[in-house]
């Protein structure tokens, strides 16, 4: 049995620090000593928010992920990664940034629950938090991602759309040329109008209903995911 909680960085900065600790130990298993998602910096900010897999008692952490909200002059991790290569990007996000935009970002988990699905949950509980119609949201029209190979066609399900006009075909050699990642965007965090309609009805229960016990189905069977989405002080 899992948990999923969220809460603002500066809020817990124990268990942010925590999720810097496992993601860095997850990129050492691939052989990356740094990406720019892993830049700690984000533990002071409040406007990054933080989702951690945990087991039911809270001692045992199992993955994450991250949403930084952009603020002016503050560049997305995003754009401090592939900006050198294709400054489109900061343009582009410049723009969004009018309808309010944000990034999802140090997504990760332990070899202990890889395979088990969590990591497409815990996008799921990302994605509900976005968004500006329902209450205790973060207030994010537009939401981008840098991923891994392995993960695109996981939120891609969600409603994200690759951005060909970027780099290769929306494709950097980054954060090492043997491990490409591919820039999305999700364009209609509210409506999800491109998510497949299953992942929608999911994101959107998890909007409405932020607290709640699920029965989840994953590739090695079926897990309970305890999910506690609601932001203190939002």
């Amino acid at each position: 049995m899992y948990r999923i909680r969220v809460f603002r960085a500066t809020q817990d900065k124990e268990s942010s620090v925590l999720f810097a600790e496992g993601q860095d130990n997850v990129l050492k298993d691939f052989g990356i000593e740094k990406v720019t998602s892993s830049d700690r910096s984000w533990i002071d900010d409040p406007e990054v928010y933080v989702f951690l897999v945990e087991s039911k008692d809270g001692k045992e952490i199992f993955g994450g992920s991250r949403i930084h909200k952009k603020v002016a002059g503050a560049p997305l991790p995003v754009e401090n990664a592939i900006g050198f290569m294709d400054p489109k990007i900061h343009e582009m996000v410049g723009k969004d940034e009018l309808l309010g935009t944000g990034e999802l970002c140090g997504l990760w988990n332990t070899r202990q629950a890889r395979g088990t699905g969590v990591s497409q949950v815990l996008t799921k509980a990302s994605i509900a938090k976005a968004g500006v119609t329902v209450a205790n949201l973060i207030g994010i029209n537009i939401l981008w991602v840098l991923c891994a190979p392995y993960t695109v066609k996981m939120v891609e399900r969600a409603g994200f759309k690759q951005i060909t006009e970027l780099g290769e075909n929306g494709i950097f050699p980054y954060p090492k040329e043997d491990l490409p990642a591919t820039v999305l965007r999700l364009a209609d965090a509210d409506g999800l109008t491109e998510a497949e309609e299953a992942n929608k009805s999911e994101i959107l229960d998890l909007r409405n209903t932020p607290q709640q016990s699920k029965l989840e189905s994953g590739p090695k069977g079926e897990m309970i995911i305890d999910y506690e989405l609601i932001i203190r002080d939002i």
